[in-house]
């Protein structure tokens, strides 16, 4: 039995192919940077081979990039599936530091920063105030059942089951259930806009 010779070995050359998906999903390396949590100037390197990620960079790298980590290691791609399913338990969550808000994050992490989409569940008295987001950001309140007030760029409506309220959070805003306490939560899909 004759065993390899390790120093015949190199390491996977990924920086083609990672610059391939890169170009193919338009993506620009201050883009992919962003995604990936993996310095510009790292990025750069691999792509011109001068530099060999690590497993941790390879796994950030083939999330933000969608794909498994054997095709940016220069394997085949996995066809994705017709449908990709969602198990309910598998949608990530967070609360208003009173636990009277609660968004269920719906879409996939990898358009944050682009196009986001929650369901949001107020409780009688709760508030979701945020502070402003980039210029040009707008959001989408559709209230699916109860009624929410939306407060934004000094102005205040009032939303029934079945409305929708559009509008720019370039500043403070916030989303409130005037409802008494013994009244019913409210539900909405919250979408929101980056420039």
């Amino acid at each position: 039995m004759s065993i390899p010779n390790l120093e015949s070995l190199e390491p996977p050359k990924v920086g083609a192919t990672l610059q391939s998906l890169r170009q193919a999903q338009g993506l620009s390396l201050d883009e992919l940077s962003r995604r990936a949590g993996v310095s510009k100037s790292m990025l750069s390197q691999i792509e011109r081979n001068q530099a060999n990620p690590t497993v941790a960079v390879v796994w950030r790298l083939a999330n933000a990039l969608r794909v498994e980590m054997s095709e940016l290691l220069g394997g085949e791609r996995t066809a994705a599936p017709a449908i990709e399913k969602v198990a309910a338990h598998s949608i990530p969550g967070m609360s208003s530091p009173d636990g009277l808000c609660q968004l269920r994050i719906l879409g996939p992490i990898d358009l944050a920063g682009q196009f986001e989409w929650y369901q949001l569940t107020v409780q009688p008295g709760g508030v979701l105030e945020s502070a402003a987001h980039e210029p040009g950001s707008r959001e989408h309140l559709s209230v699916l059942s109860g009624s929410l007030e939306v407060s934004a760029g000094g102005s205040i409506q009032t939303l029934a089951t079945g409305e929708t309220a559009r509008y720019a959070v370039d500043g403070p805003h916030a989303i409130r259930n005037k409802a008494k306490p013994d009244g019913e939560p409210a539900i909405a899909l919250l979408v929101v806009l980056h420039p």
